[in-house]
């Protein structure tokens, strides 16, 4: 299957407050063959996470109202396990303590910021192996 047939059939949730992150993100993900939901909060990424079904996350970890940990948290308390969504968290911080913490909160995966599209193409196509695999 070719990548933008495989990328046309996963369902992204982007959940970033900052609206300049949010849209380099899109774009990167178009670029690569994708396309994507946005909220801009984890309540936000919560209401829609109940509502539709979502392959991968992209959740920025430091946001108002309800951080990306503390998301990841309650969503990952939530759900059946049988249907993983992968979330993959962002990051400006780039320290083994931060990844380790996206880790310990029930995330899969984390980027730090800023966003390389080479370091996010490889992640996706990962993840959706994974996924594939399963």
């Amino acid at each position: 299957m070719s990548p933008t047939a495989v990328g046309s059939k996963t369902r992204i949730l982007v959940v970033e407050d900052n609206e300049f992150n949010q849209q380099l993100i899109i774009r990167m993900l178009k670029y690569l063959g994708y396309s994507a939901d946005v909220v801009s909060n984890g309540q936000e990424a919560l209401t829609q996470l109940a509502t539709c079904t979502y392959d991968i996350v992209l959740m920025d970890c430091q946001m108002p109202i309800l951080d990306g940990y503390e998301t990841a948290r309650l969503f990952r308390q939530d759900q059946d396990l049988h249907q993983q969504t992968v979330i993959i968290g962002l990051t400006a911080h780039a320290m083994v303590g931060d990844r380790n913490k996206c880790l310990e909160v029930g995330m899969d995966d984390y980027i730090s910021k800023p966003i390389k599209l080479e370091v996010l193409k490889t992640r996706l196509e990962y993840w959706i192996g994974s996924r594939a695999e399963a």
